[in-house]
């Protein structure tokens, strides 16, 4: 019973320190040690990752909305998610990210190290098919960049754990003629509770839909 009562303390205080907020020094490491990675590796985000005025749109949107709990679908080798947990660093929050190709998994888990956001993120190698599905939440921010004949999945199985006033984006919706992409802005279209808009200032297109109301 001691030793319960040792672990269930000792779990308390390792959350606090996991949610106390950074001080200005903390900060300045972490933002100084991100920039200087993502500087080095500016022209080698292939691997079907984002480009940089895209990871920008998702950090931008991450602080203007205090967001904490993000999930992304599709990691890919990571540049997304430095992004995302870059900015979660300063809300502090946490990503949940899922990759189902290991060789990218495996450079991801070394780029989330490099850059010094790692403890921020929860990168899993798994079908996000499936896991998607099991994720219990809530989250306040969705990232979609996977599969985009299921982003409509995707979308109906997380949006019930989307909390009020948090949103889902997804990656490359520009392209209709990508076989999903046009049901999917389809389905967006046809929810009241969902404010839809995509940013175009992604050649890509970012569409960003916030759940106004359950």
């Amino acid at each position: 019973m001691q030793l319960k009562a040792i672990l269930y303390f000792l779990a308390i205080f390792l959350l606090f320190v996991s949610m106390r907020p950074l001080t200005e020094k903390e900060q300045q490491n972490i933002d100084q040690k991100v920039r200087s990675f993502l500087d080095s590796r500016k022209s080698q985000w292939d691997d079907m990752n984002v480009p940089e005025a895209d990871g920008q749109v998702l950090y931008n949107l991450i602080i203007r909305n205090n967001y904490k709990n993000a999930l992304e679908i599709g990691t890919s080798t990571g540049h997304s998610a430095l992004w995302i947990a870059w900015a979660l660093s300063k809300t502090g929050g946490k990503l949940i990210t899922i990759e189902i190709n290991e060789r990218r998994y495996k450079e991801a888990l070394e780029n989330f190290k490099q850059a010094g956001v790692a403890d921020y993120i929860d990168a899993r190698l798994d079908d996000a098919h499936q896991l998607v599905k099991e994720l219990e939440g809530p989250f306040d921010f969705v990232f979609s960049d996977a599969d985009k004949d299921w982003y409509t999945n995707y979308f109906k199985d997380i949006f019930p754990k989307l909390q009020v006033g948090g949103c889902f984006t997804a990656h490359n919706v520009s392209n209709t003629g990508l076989y999903g992409i046009r049901d999917f802005l389809s389905h967006l279209d046809s929810l009241k509770n969902v404010e839809t808009t995509i940013d175009r200032s992604s050649r890509s297109g970012i569409s960003i839909s916030y759940k106004r109301s359950e």
